[in-house]
Parts: structure tokens; sequence; C-alpha cells
């Protein structure tokens, strides 16, 4: 039987970072140093906390010792740790959209997808082979709460009408298209 502290478990990290070159870099150092295995990376520069900063979502894996070390760590180095704690996503289901996704904001529609349903973006794919005037389309990885599938597809179609965007759903359980 193993013992519960040397298992390792996936965690999320959300930071707030000054936008200058190599905070990121800054910030990541101390989970690397501290033995934590990253996972994804969620940097939208094009938002702002209210205080001015770049809001900044790290998944990792870790022992509960090592997290407790790389929080530690990353609040030593002066980086604002807003939240540090197990990792509450056990589903995943990917989603297409499609249409003007650049001129409606794609950030505003993943930031209104995240807030809504607290689900968690895990992976990011867009495609504009016209440009950014035409069509394009965004393979969208999402992470979410067991059993919360449901609301999370309710808002994606939600937000994806009001900017009249095309939806493209997982076929059904395991979320995969």
């Amino acid at each position: 039987m193993s013992d519960s502290t040397d298992e390792v478990r996936s965690y999320t990290v959300r930071l707030e970072l000054v936008d200058e070159p190599g905070a990121l870099l800054n910030a990541l150092e101390p989970i690397a140093s501290n033995g934590g295995n990253l996972l994804s990376i969620f940097h939208e520069r094009g938002n702002l906390t209210p205080r001015g900063h770049i809001p900044v979502e790290v998944d990792l894996e870790a022992t509960p010792e090592r997290f407790e070390g790389i929080v530690e760590a990353l609040r030593g180095a002066g980086i604002n740790v807003i939240q540090a704690g197990a990792e509450r996503y056990s589903e995943a289901m990917t989603v297409v959209l499609s249409g003007h996704l650049i001129n409606t904001d794609l950030s505003d529609t993943v930031s209104r997808i995240q807030e809504a349903t607290n689900a968690t973006v895990t992976d990011l794919s867009l495609s504009a082979p016209e440009g950014t005037e035409d069509a394009s389309s965004a393979r969208i990885r999402l992470a979410t709460e067991q059993d919360a599938a449901e609301g999370v597809i309710d808002t994606v179609r939600e937000v994806a009408g009001e900017k009249d965007l095309r939806v493209i759903e997982p076929l059904g359980p395991g979320g995969d298209l």
C-alpha cells in the first residue's frame, strides 16, 4: 500500500503576473525547481485583473508535500498566488466553434465560458486560413467538474448563439468529437 503523501496529484494554481518580459518564466521556475510537472498553462495577456495584472492558470502534477513547497516558493519569489488547490476537474470535452471568432473576440468567448461554468480551457487551437477578416474555427478542449458537462455545453451554445457562431459538440460520453 502506498503512502498517500507520496501519491502524485493534479493541482491548479492561479497567479497574477505583471506585464513584463520574463514574468511568466519567473513564475514557472519555482514550479520546476520544486518538482512540479506542468500539465497546461493558460496565459491570457489580453485580459487584466482588477489590479492591472495578467491572470495565469497553471495546471500541474506533484506530491502534496512538493505542492506545498511550490506554493511557498512562488510566494517567496514575490508572485501573487490568487488560488492554489487540488485539481477539481474530472471531465474533459472538446468542442469546435466556427464563424467570425476573431472579430467577435475569441478571448472574450473563452473567458465567458470559463467564468460562467467553472470549466477551464486545457487546449485551444485556432485556424484562420483566409485571414482574420474571414470565418475561422477553434478547437477548444475544456475540463470541468464531474457531472457538469451538460451545463458547460449549454453555456457554450449560449455564448456562441450571441456571437452568431456555430458549435460542433461532443458526440456523447467521454467528450470527444
